[in-house]
């Protein structure tokens, strides 16, 4: 399965700042969609959050999934790879 990459930034309440990204098949265009599913990942954070919108969320480029992340997707709809201050 191809996967298309959001590369996301988001600002933490104690001013850190979220970087994860978001994978979807890459046959999801839609940006509120791709929103909704950063959006759902953020609530599971015990911390705040500011909003997620096109300004801190865009298509970084599209890649080949990995078994994991293809079973996340069929899952849920996305997958979320976290990289800086998600815990």
């Amino acid at each position: 399965m191809k996967v298309a990459v959001w590369d996301t930034y988001v600002k933490r309440e104690d001013g850190n700042i979220m970087h994860f990204d978001i994978l979807v098949p890459d046959n999801v265009t839609n940006e509120q969609t791709i929103f909704n599913f950063g959006r759902d990942y953020l609530n599971t954070k015990t911390f705040k959050t500011n909003q997620l919108s096109a300004n801190e969320c865009r298509l970084c480029h599209i890649e080949q999934a990995t078994e994991e992340i293809v079973l996340s997707i069929e899952n849920k709809g996305y997958y979320i790879i976290e990289m800086e201050n998600c815990n």
